[in-house]
């Protein structure tokens, strides 16, 4: 668990490798260390950090990134009418997870990290809807021991 400042090695290499030739955006920048990772290989980031101070951090942390636009403020209204984009990083927030599914494309990824492992699907929100909403098919990987992130392909 990272309680927002970052994201772990392991979730930064695993964006890598799904961002690879894709559009995409990220909610909840933090620092900008998970965007850094995305923007290795992505062909364009949009990433979106509520709070102002850490926008700020973020928006020097993702300066030397030509395919990297950072925003500060709301994402479900910065992102309205973006994309549609290839992988969709839900890192930090508040989840509407109707308006983050209008983000992707059809076929696109969606990752949510920052899980606590060993917990059931019911009576968790993130878990109900994102590995039993039709519309997608999930899994739910563990990144370290005691935590997991949740892959998700829009059909």
């Amino acid at each position: 668990m990272t309680d927002g400042g970052s994201s772990i090695s392991a979730v930064q290499g695993l964006l890598r490798v799904l961002a690879a030739g894709r559009d995409v955006a990220e909610l909840g920048t933090a620092f900008g260390e998970g965007a850094a990772a995305i923007a290795e290989t992505a062909r364009s980031v949009v990433t979106v950090e509520l709070d102002p101070e850490r926008a700020a951090v973020a928006r020097e942390r993702l300066a030397p990134f030509a395919n990297v636009e950072a925003l500060a403020g709301d994402a479900y209204e910065l992102l309205r009418g973006r994309g549609p984009f290839g992988l969709v990083f839900a890192d930090g927030g508040r989840y509407d997870w109707e308006q983050i599914l209008e983000l992707l494309e059809p076929g696109g990824l969606l990752v949510k990290d920052d899980l606590t492992t060993g917990r059931p699907i019911d009576g968790d929100s993130v878990r109900e809807f994102l590995l039993r909403d039709p519309r997608l098919e999930a899994v739910e990987i563990l990144t370290t021991p005691e935590s997991a992130a949740i892959v998700a392909l829009s059909r």
